[in-house]
């Protein structure tokens, strides 16, 4: 049985991780194969997917991580970190830094993807951290939900977005829907729910973080810090405008769209930073930033081969058929759609671990259902896609980001991203439930 073979390949990654503390990445090839004899997979087949899901996951995401870690780093070693974060200090007071963290994450993450986002404010958590001798997972928390809760209700993220086309429903609606529930959840999962992991004594990974004593009066402006670290979102969203508004054969429509994309902008936010931090006023010589890269690409190596290894794992997973298997053992089940909608949703977010795909899939299955009951649509994409954030599974990279980025064992992990998440969606789907007697 399909679920069974899932079920022993997590326990087995479990077990090579924690009973025989083998590396995160080797344990998460080998359970991928193992999954995939289970499931019947040709031998070369496993491979083969192995390779896909990892050189599919790296190719989106190495650049992303590189290029952030080095821009993070940058902005740090400069200085910059220190200065927004003893602003927001200064502004919303050592006691509510995590509430400070929270609105920068929730903004930051309505307009840009999650890993964009995770890797542009971390160096900033962690300096506040420092800074307000704050527990590193109550401050983590309310980042955590900030960028979650964003880029599973509110479109234009892709697979909230994927699912309103697939079901045709309308953006907009959609989209107060999300933030109706959102807001609420991000109070709720953020700054309240920090509070439990306020005893929790988790350092810093070294090497992601700048232990210099810098004097402000060299260190550039809060302006000036904040426009360069948010450079890249900028970019992003002129990019974003131009597909909206611009012809796609026009000159201008080209240009934009290009430094537009999250690579190249991001890219163009690290060559300004080096300027501002480094070049500007020779605050830095060429040499002095570039070990400064050196050490942020060092330090972020063994993270990149993690994250490589869950979409690995996850690949094996998809090209075994678990979502084909799920989807024809849930068909006949006599219940309420949105109910039937999140329980498929939470079934596949944990066979396959991504989001995107968990929505996607649910979306498809129950399209024919959706035009045959005639229920909300739009709350029906608000009911999928608060499931597909449930359990943070170890096949997902979110599990392996919080892992790595906030230092945690696997336990912690489990305690902490994956209990708010599956929170996330049950509160998702009891808001949905809610709004549906009030809307009718």
């Amino acid at each position: 049985m399909p679920l069974i073979a899932l079920g022993l390949g997590i326990l087995l990654l479990f077990i090579l991780i924690i009973a025989f503390k083998l590396n995160a990445f080797l344990s998460l090839l080998i359970s991928a194969i193992f999954v995939g004899f289970l499931q019947g997979m040709e031998p070369l087949s496993i491979v083969k997917s192995i390779e896909a899901g990892l050189g599919g996951t790296l190719g989106h995401m190495a650049i992303i991580i590189g290029l952030g870690a080095i821009l993070g780093k940058i902005i740090a070693d400069g200085g910059g970190a220190d200065r927004i974060a003893n602003t927001l200090l200064e502004k919303f007071g050592k006691k509510r830094v995590d509430w400070a963290i929270l609105a920068a994450s929730f903004i930051l993450g309505i307009i840009l993807f999650y890993e964009v986002t995770y890797i542009l404010l971390i160096p900033i958590v962690y300096t506040v951290v420092i800074a307000s001798r704050t527990p590193l997972m109550q401050v983590g928390m309310s980042f955590l939900a900030g960028i979650s809760l964003t880029h599973v209700f509110l479109p234009p993220h892709p697979g909230v977005t994927a699912a309103a086309t697939v079901l045709n429903a309308n953006l907009g609606v959609v989209l107060g829907y999300g933030l109706i529930l959102a807001i609420p959840a991000a109070f709720l999962f953020g700054p309240l729910l920090g509070k439990l992991y306020k005893n929790w004594d988790i350092k810093i990974p070294e090497g992601l973080v700048s232990n210099q004593d810098f004097n402000m009066d060299e260190v550039p402006s809060f302006t000036t810090s904040v426009l360069t670290a948010l450079s890249p979102v900028f970019l992003i969203l002129i990019g974003v405008i131009a597909q909206f508004t611009l012809p796609e054969t026009s000159t201008m429509y080209k240009v934009l769209t290009f430094i537009g994309n999250a690579d190249i902008a991001l890219l163009i936010g690290l060559l300004l930073a080096l300027y501002v931090f480094g070049l500007h006023r020779k605050r830095k010589t060429m040499s002095q930033l570039m070990k400064s890269v050196e050490a942020s690409l060092i330090s972020i190596g063994g993270i990149i081969f993690i994250l490589g290894g869950g979409g690995a794992f996850k690949q094996v997973i998809l090209d075994s058929g678990m979502a084909d298997y799920i989807a024809e053992l849930t068909r006949t089940w006599d219940i309420s759609p949105f109910i039937l909608a999140w329980i498929i949703a939470l079934i596949i977010r944990l066979a396959v671990g991504s989001a995107t795909v968990t929505i996607l899939t649910t979306a498809g299955i129950m399209l024919p259902i959706v035009q045959a009951t005639g229920v909300n649509i739009e709350l029906m994409v608000i009911a999928i896609a608060s499931a597909s954030i449930a359990w943070a599974p170890p096949s997902d990279v979110s599990f392996w980001m919080t892992k790595e980025y906030f230092n945690l064992t696997i336990g912690q992990t489990i305690k902490s991203v994956c209990f708010m998440y599956t929170l996330v969606a049950i509160y998702g789907i009891l808001g949905v439930l809610a709004l549906n007697m009030f809307i009718g």
